[in-house]
């Protein structure tokens, strides 16, 4: 055996020991010295949501892509799953998702947008052709509208944002918990700056990339110590994998405990209570109809539908009787 190997090995333990302490340390927070950005950039409050269209979801009927051939732009270089950026017969510019994640990020999008959380307009699309230079037929996909005016401009981090701290945030770490969504990754969650015809704008944050949803959100206590691998936290577009994870374990104190093993646990422990009750409210508001139409909106089956809808019914359920146990009980 060399003389470097004992070395290599002391270097090794201590990029693990960097790491485990690294993903110990991690706490969520505002920015030092954020501009002055208000929760409006990320939620506003749904007056209608009892009545929001949760099939054709923000881009409503008007943006449903057409049934037409697209033509090739180029292809996707980015991310894990394949896709092209595409154009339809009118010159609109259209994001195009490849593989599983495209139906659980449409009925995730759809779920986040009815609640009061920006979304882009995304589309299911079941069967396509593309023309130009890698023309073909291709299958489900994942069609999100590239709007004139609305300019992906940046990213912003889970744990550093203007964000950290009020309730609107609690709620987004909280239905991404209920969804399963292992993938919060900073690249996900993008910063969009709006500019309407009269030239008005706004800013605008979004977890706009969810496909890590719908599965099982559990990672290999290994892996944990090391917040640089992300890869096998979970499943996804898995609906018998949604169904053996629960949502709420337990409340202790004014702390929830959800049923998550991740590298990203430092973000629950922000979610009080309170928080979990008013987030329990929003969602309980969504009818028995508007539940299925976003799954429908995303091509699952009538028994997918009804199998994810009745156990996300089930979640929220179970997490407001030990909300209102917790309630019942406190000094």
């Amino acid at each position: 055996m060399s003389r470097g190997a004992p070395i290599q090995r002391l270097g090794f333990v201590a990029v693990l020991i960097f790491a485990a302490g690294a993903a110990c340390g991690r706490t969520v927070r505002p920015l030092e010295q954020p501009a002055q950005v208000p929760v409006a950039a990320l939620w506003q409050e749904p007056q209608d949501l009892e009545s929001r269209d949760t099939f054709h979801g923000p881009g409503g009927r008007e943006l449903i892509p057409p049934a037409a051939d697209f033509t090739f732009v180029e292809r996707k270089t980015t991310g894990t799953n394949p896709g092209y950026d595409v154009r339809d017969p009118e010159g609109r510019l259209w994001s195009v998702k490849l593989g599983i994640e495209a139906q659980s990020e449409v009925a995730a999008s759809r779920i986040l947008w009815a609640l009061g959380f920006h979304q882009p307009p995304v589309y299911y699309v079941d069967r396509w052709r593309m023309t130009g230079e890698e023309a073909g037929e291709h299958g489900g996909s994942r069609f999100r509208a590239e709007l004139p005016g609305h300019e992906a401009v940046g990213e912003w981090s889970w744990y550093e944002n203007p964000f950290a701290g009020t309730r609107p945030f609690a709620a987004l770490v909280t239905v991404n918990m209920l969804l399963n969504n292992w993938d919060l990754k900073t690249a996900n969650n993008k910063i969009y700056d709006i500019t309407d015809r009269a030239g008005r704008g706004e800013r605008r944050y979004l977890v706009r990339d969810l496909g890590g949803s719908l599965g099982m959100a559990r990672q290999p206590a290994l892996l944990r110590w090391m917040p640089f691998m992300r890869v096998a936290q979970g499943t996804r577009n898995d609906l018998e994998g949604f169904q053996n994870q629960g949502f709420v374990e337990a409340i202790e104190g004014n702390r929830v405990e959800f049923d998550y093993s991740g590298l990203d646990e430092a973000l629950m422990d922000g979610v009080t209570v309170a928080d979990l009750q008013w987030t329990c409210g929003l969602l309980s508001r969504l009818s028995e109809r508007q539940w299925r139409d976003a799954f429908r909106a995303a091509g699952y089956s009538d028994q997918q539908v009804t199998g994810y809808t009745r156990k996300i019914r089930e979640k929220i359920a179970q997490a407001t009787a030990l909300v209102s146990r917790h309630r019942t009980l406190a000094p």
